[in-house]
């Protein structure tokens, strides 16, 4: 591809990523939507965050874990018990992470 046509292509991606994101700020009032959607509309962000995590703990190369030894289930134990202790999103994320490296690289699994 030519200079050109890399820069037409990404200036196109980018209007079409604004005219799909400004959609939704460009009426002047809420657009008519049934309660029972808003209402399911709150759990999103927590079912697209459960849907990128949830394979990553239990899958390895697209297939089940088959051993204990796998320092991303103890990490994200350690992490769910310090959430369960403190209630502290960034003290979860850095102690489980803390936990994992601490298996994969100081214990070698």
């Amino acid at each position: 591809m030519s200079p050109l046509e890399i820069f037409l292509t990404s200036l196109g991606m980018a209007l079409i990523t604004l005219l799909c994101r400004a959609f939704f700020m460009l009426p002047d009032q809420d657009l008519p939507m049934p309660q029972w959607l808003r209402e399911g509309l709150r759990y999103a962000p927590i079912a697209a965050l459960a849907a990128v995590v949830a394979p990553e703990l239990v899958l390895t190369q697209g297939h089940l874990i088959d051993t204990w030894r796998d320092p991303r289930i103890f990490g994200a134990l350690a992490g769910l018990a310090f959430y369960a202790w403190k209630q502290s999103l960034f003290g979860t994320i850095v102690c489980g992470t803390g936990v994992m490296l601490a298996l994969r690289f100081g214990a070698g699994w």
